[in-house]
């Protein structure tokens, strides 16, 4: 068992699309869509992108009325019946209140269900809800995720396991089942902004996905040097190092018609995940435009752009994958259509092709 090749890509970094699954109010009509048709349209977005060719497909986790999706492994699931080749990740999963051997299972069984295309994004989260939803302890944020990091990658290796800790019963020759088609399930750590992170990660010699969500993404350069520099001296290869790039983007034929047609969305966007801290603040254009330009973070333009700043940040970082979320501030599905048949048809072969050396 070994684990799963990019199948269309036939060269070059991988590309692909997460979704928050948030819920917001279309600033152009005013309409809301329930939580049953967002989760839908995810899985019909999925069967696009797979359909179109492209690599990957993840979803995220949060557990509030804002959001559709609590239980990425079960949406993943839905989408793997509707896909044939995409590779299915979370995009995140909050690790410091999940019981690592539910998450093992659950992702082992969606790696059977999918003939070996899932992955796990691993991270602490942006939102603290889950804490007490599920009777943790917000002063125990990191131990919890370090102890469940530790615990998983060992039920990664072995199918069974004695193992002690400070935050679950101890395990005692217990058979974790299923196994995945996978010889391991693939892990990466979602880094934010902390070095720590990229540490971590490297120690582990597990996947670090970035996310750079705005300003200079030459700030995560170091990131990414830390990153391999602690995994080589863990004794990890370089080739095990894999480093991933997401970001909010939006795609249209001409990066005006792009600008014009994103900003209503991003702008709502902001206001709403801006509110849920507790923060009165909205976006104006020019802080807007100024947050796409070509040295900037944000994906949104024409193809041609987009490919450009794609193969900008792969000079720095180096990475393996790049996923893009395209599906905030409450943009109608048709409009979500239409960008990933650009990043597939248009995009991703520049990209691929530059990257493939």
């Amino acid at each position: 068992m070994t684990e799963r090749n990019a199948g269309a890509n036939g060269g070059g970094i991988e590309i692909g699309l997460y979704t928050l699954g948030d819920i917001g109010t279309d600033p152009h009509s005013g309409q809301t869509v329930s939580a049953e048709e967002r989760v839908k349209d995810i899985i019909r977005a999925a069967a696009l992108a797979d359909e179109a060719g492209l690599d990957i497909f993840g979803v995220g986790e949060h557990h509030r009325l804002d959001y559709a999706v609590s239980a990425p492994p079960v949406v993943l699931a839905a989408i793997a019946q509707a896909t044939k080749r995409i590779k299915l990740t979370s995009a995140t999963t909050v690790l410091s209140t999940v019981d690592p051997v539910r998450l093992f299972e659950d992702f082992a069984t969606l790696d059977l269900i999918s003939d070996g295309r899932a992955e796990i994004i691993a991270g602490r989260g942006a939102f603290l809800e889950s804490f007490p939803l599920f009777g943790y302890e917000t002063d125990d944020y990191d131990s919890l995720f370090a102890e469940n990091m530790e615990l998983f990658l060992k039920l990664n290796e072995t199918e069974r396991i004695s193992w002690s800790g400070k935050f679950r019963p101890p395990l005692e020759e217990a058979e974790i089942s299923p196994r995945p088609v996978q010889e391991r399930l693939p892990m990466w750590l979602g880094v934010g902004g902390s070095p720590e992170s990229a540490i971590r990660a490297g120690r582990m010699g597990i996947g670090m996905a970035i996310a750079i969500l705005g300003g200079d993404p030459g700030r995560f350069k170091p990131f990414v040097d830390l990153y391999h520099r602690t995994g080589i001296e863990a004794g990890h290869a370089r080739e095990e190092l894999k480093v991933s790039i997401t970001g909010h983007g939006y795609l249209a034929r001409t990066t005006q018609q792009a600008l014009d047609e994103f900003f209503p969305y991003y702008s709502n966007y902001w206001s709403y995940v801006n509110s849920q801290r507790g923060i009165s603040r909205s976006l104006a254009r020019t802080d807007f435009e100024r947050m796409t330009g070509p040295d900037s973070a944000l994906f949104v333009g024409s193809p041609q752009q987009i490919a450009e700043k794609i193969l900008h940040q792969h000079e720095m970082f180096g990475h393996r994958r790049f996923i893009a979320q395209i599906d905030i501030g409450g943009i109608p599905f048709d409009k979500v259509a239409q960008g990933i048949e650009l990043l597939a048809s248009e995009v991703a072969p520049i990209v691929r092709k530059a990257t493939s050396k």
